[in-house]
């Protein structure tokens, strides 16, 4: 069902980015998968990039699935990496970050859950985009 605002998936990608915290960074397909649908990754891109101004999404704190900024120098990139590194996100050569510890995962995602639970989550969470 989809109103004026955008489709339900649009919704719960505006969602999902806006819960990421300052000083973390998710990928393309993470914010698919909780907006249920984990093979939308360029779905994600193009919300962000038609509507993440106008609707106020910390946009930055979204990268590509191998940890790295996916606008290049004079598209974004740097604005991009000057944004995560004011909120302490340490940006390497090449726009690179570290997942291990700049990933956020969410609440509940996989506190609580088996072994098997929070292996196929994270490999869920880190399908290859595209």
């Amino acid at each position: 069902m989809a109103d004026e605002r955008g489709s339900v998936f649009t919704r719960k990608v505006k969602a999902a980015v806006r819960s990421i915290p300052r000083g973390r960074v998710a990928s393309y397909g993470q914010i698919a998968a909780l907006a249920g649908r984990y093979r939308a990754a360029r779905g994600v891109a193009w919300i962000l990039h038609s509507s993440s101004e106008a609707a106020g999404l910390p946009w930055h704190r979204v990268i590509n699935a191998q940890g790295g900024i996916s606008l290049r120098p004079g598209r974004g990139f740097e604005t991009q990496k000057k944004r995560l590194e004011a909120e302490g996100v340490v940006v390497g050569r090449g726009g690179r970050i570290d997942l291990k510890k700049f990933q956020w995962e969410p609440p509940g995602h996989a506190a609580g859950r088996s072994p098997a639970a929070r292996a196929f989550l994270r490999k869920l969470l880190t399908v290859k985009e595209g």
